[in-house]
């Protein structure tokens, strides 16, 4: 663009971002401020920063992964819908919203975004190639990894702000709901991503998928031993909740320990099983509140059954890549090899049962962060929504968001560096059952390095 055009324009952007800058945040309203009609500005802000941050920036991320052409321009892309939403968020009229951590965000999330341009135009100069370039090259890379997170974050706060929940007395609850439904979505798209292209950076790793399973629940459950009581007398939850932080630490030690020397465990799915089960069981102050739990728990044990089918009868023996193996053995991440010849309906079988304890991790997760009193008392009341349908209103959206996960591991895979070797294979599927990672016979070095997956810097 023209310097004559470019600063005429800068200045056009800066002016609006001043003016929403501006806008008012409330920190009291009255009623009918809080219900009036939402205007068609605020619901273009809202369809197109979901678009933008919960499709978008993760497909940019994925293509900046496998050194596409095209992740410049999508990115680009991105960052210019982002200010005009944000522009869109603060120029609306008809319903006004409390002052809360979704404004708040808004404005933080304007460093990373613009931090992310600068670097991107930076590494576009290619100067200083041997001392500040690896650098920002890294420092690149952990900023975009981190938009999905970010964005996810940002869409709960909106929809939090939207119906004004978690204020006063409610935000612990939607705290606790939200964090853990979000680990356990985050938890299956990561074993979704191990099982379709992460087979050879586990190999490496020389570290079993439990071992690193079991070291996040043992962390987590110090954290939810210490803080679900806050003062006074106990009540059940608290001794419930309290008594589940116990079980994950202990059981998470206990998964660190048998999974050494890279070896299989089932800890980490029998924590599964015990918790959807203690949740199921958990009475609450609504009917519809109990009987989402109860759906959510069973959804919980029977993903703890299935990790536990997939480990004990689905994984094959097969010996880990030493460290300095090379990505492009056979064995490299986006080498997505076709069922083997002969290979008949076991294979399959095999192939489409990996799916489901990552699917039903997102499935729990989507459950749980949709059980707090708040919303079930608006699904209630003012919906007037039984358990059944909200149940398939959730598992529906689960459907969705794993589609989206498998859609961009699978973009990975076919595009940029990975595209010759995709159309030569001809598969983008999960490693045969041949291939996949599988248990290793003992005698194997606890000590082996950690080799993380090459030239994902950007």
């Amino acid at each position: 663009m023209p310097r004559r055009t470019l600063l005429p324009a800068a200045a056009a952007v800066l002016s609006l971002a001043a003016a929403a800058a501006a806008h008012e945040h409330h920190e009291h309203l009255d009623e009918e401020a809080q219900n009036k009609p939402v205007d068609a500005i605020l619901w273009i802000h809202i369809f197109l920063q979901m678009a933008v941050w919960g499709v978008l920036f993760p497909t940019g991320m994925v293509l900046g992964l496998s050194k596409s052409r095209w992740h410049v321009p999508l990115q680009s892309v991105g960052i210019a819908l982002t200010l005009g939403g944000y522009i869109l968020g603060h120029a609306h009229g008809g319903r006004a919203f409390l002052a809360g951590i979704h404004g708040l965000f808004a404005n933080i999330m304007l460093a990373p975004i613009f931090l992310q341009l600068a670097l991107g135009i930076y590494l576009k100069l290619h100067i200083h190639e041997e001392s500040v370039r690896p650098w920002a090259v890294r420092f690149h890379s952990v900023v975009g990894k981190a938009y999905p997170v970010i964005g996810w974050a940002q869409m709960l706060f909106g929809a939090v702000a939207f119906r004004g929940y978690c204020r006063g007395g409610n935000l612990g609850q939607c705290l606790a709901h939200y964090i853990m439904g979000s680990g356990f979505i985050a938890y299956g798209i990561i074993m979704a991503i191990m099982l379709l292209v992460g087979e050879a950076w586990i190999r490496r790793s020389q570290r079993s998928p439990e071992w690193w399973d079991s070291w996040i629940i043992m962390l987590w459950g110090i954290v939810n031993t210490f803080t679900e009581h806050h003062g006074g007398g106990w009540s059940h939850k608290d001794m419930q909740h309290t008594v589940l932080g116990v079980v994950w630490w202990a059981g998470g030690l206990l998964g660190i320990l048998l999974a050494r020397n890279n070896q299989r465990t089932v800890v980490p799915s029998i924590i599964m099983i015990l918790t959807g089960w203690a949740f199921s069981e958990h009475a609450q102050s609504m009917m519809i509140s109990t009987k989402i739990h109860a759906v959510f728990g069973d959804t919980l044990m029977l993903a703890g059954v299935a990790r536990i089918v997939e480990v004990s009868f689905l994984a094959p023996r097969f010996a880990p890549l030493p460290p300095d193996a090379p990505s492009d053995d056979g064995t490299s991440e986006h080498t997505l090899a076709d069922a083997p010849a002969g290979a008949g309906a076991p294979y399959h079988a095999v192939q489409a049962f990996r799916h489901l304890p990552p699917f039903l991790l997102v499935a729990a997760g989507v459950l749980f962060m949709s059980a707090t009193d708040e919303e079930l008392r608006f699904v209630d009341a003012e919906l007037e929504m039984d358990h059944v349908t909200y149940t398939l209103v959730m598992f529906s959206l689960a459907f969705l968001i794993y589609a989206l996960a498998v859609s961009r591991i699978r973009l990975w895979a076919s595009s940029g560096r990975h595209a010759a070797a995709a159309q030569g294979d001809g598969a983008i599927e999960l490693a045969p059952a041949g291939k996949w990672y599988a248990r290793v016979p003992g005698g194997e070095p606890e000590g082996a390095a950690h080799v993380i997956g090459d030239d994902d810097d950007e």
